[in-house]
């Protein structure tokens, strides 16, 4: 793509994967970030002197290997620390089920519970990686188009097709799963509920949602597919913080020649002939560009960049009914010392440097926690899940002292702009770390600093609207040729020019990166057809009507009769 320019407006992981992969393919690359660093949701931040938090996201799994690799993201510094075992759930009664060791710790753990389950579970991790081996490679390319109008749209349909293929006898399963709720699925595999409760929370994590909801079945697949780490499920922390996939990127990023401003809020998109041209940042510079890529989310590109005097009156349609809520509190905080988890079914303490789940014992307790949220109130006993990520990381912290990240639901629905938020952060606060205390007694007085982060907050901070973390639900109709909506799903918009790469695009939320490959992909492809078709133009309208006077002048002078 030589002599493109193009301008990246936000410098999330998304937006600095697309800068990195257009760079490569020879376009000219500016990325402006309003924030003064990089990173977006998945940034690390020194709240409190000595403590590097990771603010917002905290942990890395569904990151596409080939962008690692691609990117030569551990030549620029990333550093993954696998965690094992990747799952604890301590329960009011004492007992507690852990996971994530390996295949015979876990039957082992489960047939405690439930021979059953242990029956069971090998059975559905199997149908899970089956699923996943066949839809899989969608997550790296462009969804098929809804629309079948030429050999070009036949091909990835004809491709899915294929892939669909491959599971058989389980492809009825595989939507039940992929279209239904998530409960439906668990109670058809299993009989405990402590099981049942931990899977429960890949399906409605970052969700409005409970268990109960259409769709969560494929938010729980969702969640369980990625390998960033060489095993399927398995998450990891980012060394130093999730900032350090951010660090990597950069410099990959500035390798490739993109240029990076931070601290340059945009403030509009340049609109010229319903076409992009550049963007104006707020303190009036503009920047001239042939291509404009947003890794902001669809409602702040096109309301807040835009303006809905330049898109279509059924596409803003199609955009207000994008589902923005949030149910999340993130809670930061910082530790005197790790906390005691009270344990009475083994000898061995606790491992605390996988997820912790908390308020979760069954799926009731998840169902009952969203139904209080629908109602305009804090749940009671909320849904959370505790990481420590200095039990494998010590440079986050000063010796002896500890971070404590929280993710925490459910959020009622209110507009972000209510009074009433600054109750709900201090009722969210006291009902988490109650159920922390019921588990860990004491856990509360070792905290030292402590921050809560409503959907406002995300919202205010990094852009989310509504503090959605996936850019918009990622229910089923929000999904492959709907994401973020039908006819303007392969990152396109209806400005010519203007491109989307964040995560309300195809395959969705969560540190992935696919979707900014995935946009860059498709950009240099099709700025490559439109400078041949352009050549093609220049051809016909200005050498074709030569090259033909040149030959009729050839053919008059043979023409012509030689003279005696």
């Amino acid at each position: 793509m030589p002599e493109v320019r193009v301008v990246v407006i936000g410098g999330g992981h998304n937006g600095l994967v697309c800068a990195a992969y257009l760079a490569r393919k020879g376009a000219s690359v500016t990325l402006v970030e309003r924030r003064d660093l990089l990173g977006g949701a998945a940034s690390t931040e020194e709240l409190w002197p000595g403590f590097r938090i990771s603010r917002a996201a905290y942990v890395l799994g569904l990151f596409r290997p080939q962008i690692l690799e691609e990117l030569q993201l551990a030549r620029f510094g990333l550093r993954l620390l696998p965690r094992y075992p990747s799952s604890f759930t301590p329960l009011p009664d004492g007992r507690a089920l852990v996971l994530g060791y390996d295949r015979e710790h876990d039957l082992a753990e489960i047939a405690r519970f439930s021979k059953h389950d242990a029956e069971a579970y090998p059975h559905y991790q199997a149908f899970l990686e089956k699923i996943a081996r066949a839809l899989e490679p969608t997550l790296d390319r462009p969804p098929p188009s809804a629309h079948l109008g030429g050999g070009s749209d036949l091909v990835p349909w004809f491709e899915a097709a294929r892939l669909g293929a491959r599971l058989g006898r389980d492809f009825s399963r595989s939507l039940k799963l992929l279209l239904g709720p998530a409960r439906a699925l668990l109670d058809e595999w299993f009989d405990s509920e402590p099981l049942k409760a931990t899977l429960a929370t890949d399906a409605v994590i970052g969700a409005f949602a409970s268990p109960s909801t259409p769709g969560t079945g494929y938010l729980l697949f969702h969640h369980v597919m990625g390998s960033v780490t060489g095993r399927r499920g398995v998450w990891a922390y980012v060394e130093g913080g999730m900032g350090g996939l951010a660090d990597a990127l950069e410099r990959s990023a500035r390798a490739a020649g993109v240029r990076i401003r931070t601290a340059a809020p945009v403030a509009q998109v340049l609109v010229r002939e319903e076409r992009a041209v550049g963007i104006a940042l707020e303190d009036g510079e503009e920047i001239q560009a042939d291509i404009v890529v947003s890794s902001a989310d669809p409602y702040h590109t096109f309301k807040g960049l835009v303006g809905e005097k330049h898109l279509p009156e059924n596409f803003v349609r199609g955009l207000n009914a994008i589902d923005f809520r949030s149910p999340v509190f993130k809670i930061n905080a910082t530790l005197s010392a790790l906390p005691d988890f009270h344990v009475t079914d083994r000898d061995a303490p606790p491992p605390l440097g996988g997820t912790i789940h908390l308020g979760a014992s069954d799926l009731d307790a998840i169902e009952r926690a969203f139904d209080q949220a629908r109602g305009g109130e804090v749940s009671e006993r909320p849904l959370v899940e505790l990481v420590l990520p200095t039990v494998l990381d010590r440079e986050l912290a000063p010796e002896g002292k500890h971070i404590a990240s929280f993710f925490a639901q459910y959020a009622p629905e209110l507009p972000m702009d209510d009074p009433g938020w600054g109750r709900l952060r201090d009722l969210a606060r006291d009902r988490v770390l109650a159920l922390c205390d019921e588990a860990a007694p004491g856990f509360s007085d070792r905290i030292e600093e402590l921050e809560v982060l409503a959907p406002p907050d995300l919202e205010q901070i990094y852009g989310l609207t509504g503090g959605n973390i996936f850019h918009g639900a990622m229910s089923p109709d929000r999904l492959l040729f709907m994401r973020p909506l039908p006819d303007w799903a392969n990152y396109r918009t209806p400005l010519d020019g203007l491109y989307l790469c964040g995560a309300g695009t195809h395959p969705g939320g969560g540190v992935m990166g696919a979707c900014g490959r995935n946009a860059a992909l498709e950009i240099a492809r099709e700025f490559g057809r439109e400078r041949f078709w352009n050549r093609v133009r220049t051809t016909l309208r200005q050498d074709l009507p030569a090259t033909l006077s040149s030959w009729r002048n050839r053919l008059s002078s043979r023409a012509t009769p030689k003279a005696d």
